[in-house]
């Protein structure tokens, strides 16, 4: 019981550093923060950028978090905002889904770091998982996990049938990444609010969903545009 409320505890903690949705404007700021994340982070002249830059051509999807807080003081956790976007059969990209990803552990741990993470999903499997409610890594889907920027945690080059491949740029007090046991949750007012009424992530996937927000519409062009510069 005193573990389960310390991590409520921490997910309260993060989700208030993370500042979650809170309007159209905010939605439209978090997709153009998506946007530069995207270009930074396969822009990064790296082997695990390059690879991940050639992945994205052929993921069914992408979930991109452009800022993920993870905090600790005795007890630590990650949280931050993200969109889901899914390639249909002719390649084009979907709209985006709004979602909300976080975590909670326990130890003797200090320090405040922000990272811009990237999953690439890879498998069927791991897009219908993620088009529930909510999915948590490492029970309903597999991960592998590469840290780009002054250390590598993993290779994407050895994600082998991960349906999911992490990526990520981080800074401050923390080395790495760990999202094993995180949950990624569908922000379901903040889809309200971009779609104009209560939709699924599957609608807003399959373009059965129009969003009210122009700069939404414009993001599917831009992440394309962002991944075929990185891939030159």
């Amino acid at each position: 019981m005193r573990r389960a409320i310390v991590i409520l505890a921490c997910l309260g903690l993060l989700a208030g550093c993370a500042g979650g949705p809170g309007s159209q404007a905010e939605q439209q700021a978090l997709v153009d923060r998506a946007t530069l994340a995207v270009q930074d982070m396969l822009g990064d002249n790296t082997a695990p950028a390059r690879d991940a830059a050639a992945r994205l051509r052929s993921a069914r999807a992408v979930v991109i978090c452009p800022q993920v807080f993870r905090v600790g003081f005795i007890f630590g956790g990650e949280g931050g905002a993200c969109v889901l976007v899914g390639r249909d059969g002719a390649g084009s990209w979907s709209s985006p889904a709004f979602y909300g990803l976080a975590s909670g552990s326990l130890g003797l741990q200090i320090g405040v770091q922000d990272m811009q993470v990237m999953m690439l999903v890879m498998t069927g499997r791991g897009l219908a998982a993620l088009m529930d409610s909510q999915v948590k890594i490492g029970a309903d889907v597999a991960i592998a996990v590469a840290t780009l920027g002054a250390g590598l945690e993993g290779a994407t080059t050895a994600a082998g049938g991960a349906d999911i491949v992490a990526l990520a740029r981080s800074r401050g007090l923390f080395a790495g990444i760990a999202l094993d046991g995180a949950v990624i949750a569908i922000d379901n007012r903040a889809n309200r609010r971009v779609y104009g009424r209560d939709v699924t992530a599957r609608m807003i996937l399959e373009n059965r969903a129009r969003p009210q927000v122009d700069a939404v519409v414009a993001f599917r062009d831009r992440l394309e545009e962002a991944a075929a510069q990185a891939a030159r």
